[in-house]
């Protein structure tokens, strides 16, 4: 439940937000240097394009269920 919790807000203190990509943020860091990699350009479904979709419109219920049973089965093993 702490996963599921935590994800938007991890996301936000990233940079990942609902207005886009902050500025001078991780997200603008990681996104620079993904940029670079691609010759200019950010790949769709890439791993900064997917966190900049949670951050803008927060986690599918299918990542919620899986952040939900990862954070339970890693409590559980603790």
């Amino acid at each position: 439940v702490l996963a599921v919790g935590a994800a938007p807000v991890v996301l936000g203190a990233m940079g990942f937000t609902s207005a886009g990509i902050a500025a001078s943020s991780i997200a603008a860091k990681m996104m620079s240097a993904a940029a670079i990699a691609n010759g200019g350009g950010v790949a769709a479904g890439g791993l900064v394009a997917t966190l900049q979709s949670a951050g803008a419109a927060g986690l599918s219920l299918s990542s919620n269920i899986l952040l939900g049973l990862t954070g339970s089965s890693i409590g559980g093993w603790l």
